[in-house]
């Protein structure tokens, strides 16, 4: 794919939006790149990167200029409905890092407003483009581990306490996204609990426990209150089991053939040793980004599109108002 074409803009400079501009300018020619912050301190950061570079403080510039065609924006949650709008709206196609926004009425409204203009919006669900991830969906629709029975996810930390957002809105998007996506359907129920120990009304650990058609369960429970870094998946089904574990050094996945099932009537357990299954080595940032890219210019529908955040926003809403006890 040729990108020498394609022109994009980065908003926002921060850790994240730093990751993206670093991978953008080893795809990209960076020439081709602008990064719009609002803080000038940040154009020494970006101009070590290369110096071809275009920073600019405001995004009136970006919005006028024809030949940018993309937008990646990558700031404050709060900002995405706000900037994802003006972006849509001046006719650039836009990947908003998650949440898509805050609400999903406001999600709709972007959804909505990139159909109407006939561009991508594609949202940083980065799971989905982490190759031991689409390994599993591989062997999930294989049919390795039969009829997909049970998901279960632990994503827990001593991490960073954030007070504009708790610990589901933080951690349980990426879970959700991958859960959404190896189901490919949407919850029937979701309950959740949660408790707030550090600031009393934000909330450091939940258990989501989400219900889906055709007997199908599943639960995240994420904490930033924990003692070791712990980011595990389990995919339970009647022939098998799959286990990623990414905090692992090596090995980060195993099949198990076992489980249980039924012979002349009877109820019996199979159990075998574990198998290490290898998978790409690939960074997901860049296989992400390359996506956005060959979406716009193959004229394709992104694998985290609109419908699929907006899906995940609503099932967040969902889980906050069983959380906070809100009929």
């Amino acid at each position: 794919m040729n990108y020498d074409d394609l022109k994009i803009a980065i908003i926002g400079s921060g850790r994240w939006g730093m990751n993206h501009v670093r991978t953008a300018a080893g795809i990209l020619p960076p020439q081709n790149i602008t990064v719009v912050d609002t803080n000038p301190a940040a154009a020494e950061k970006v101009k070590a990167i290369s110096p071809d570079i275009l920073f600019l403080q405001d995004t009136k510039d970006v919005l006028a200029d024809l030949t940018i065609t993309a937008a990646i924006i990558a700031t404050p949650a709060e900002t995405h409905y706000a900037l994802g709008k003006k972006f849509l709206s001046n006719g650039k196609n836009v990947l908003i890092e998650k949440p898509i926004t805050l609400n999903a009425e406001d999600a709709k409204a972007l959804l909505d407003l990139a159909e109407e203009k006939k561009l991508k919006l594609m949202v940083g669900h980065i799971l989905l483009y982490h190759p031991a991830v689409l390994k599993i969906k591989e062997m999930v629709d294989g049919g390795l581990i039969g009829n997909l029975q049970y998901i279960y996810s632990n994503r827990l930390n001593l991490g960073a306490i954030r007070s504009e957002e708790n610990i589901l809105w933080s951690f349980a998007p990426h879970d959700i996204s991958v859960i959404q996506f190896l189901t490919g359907t949407s919850p029937i129920s979701v309950k959740a609990s949660g408790a707030a120990f550090v600031q009393s009304v934000v909330e450091d650990t939940t258990l989501t426990y989400l219900e889906y058609p055709h007997g199908i369960h599943a639960h995240i429970f994420v904490s930033w209150l924990h003692p070791f870094k712990e980011h595990r998946m389990v995919v339970i089904g009647e022939k098998g089991m799959i286990v990623f574990e990414d905090s692992l050094p090596k090995d980060k996945m195993k099949f198990y053939k076992k489980g249980f099932k039924v012979e002349n009537g009877k109820v019996e357990k199979f159990d075998n040793d574990p198998e290490v299954v290898p998978f790409a080595d690939a960074q997901p940032l860049a296989d992400e980004q390359r996506h956005f890219y060959n979406c716009i210019l193959e004229d394709t529908e992104p694998r985290t599109n609109g419908k699929h955040a907006l899906e995940v926003l609503r099932i967040l809403d969902q889980a906050t108002k069983k959380l906070k006890k809100i009929e």
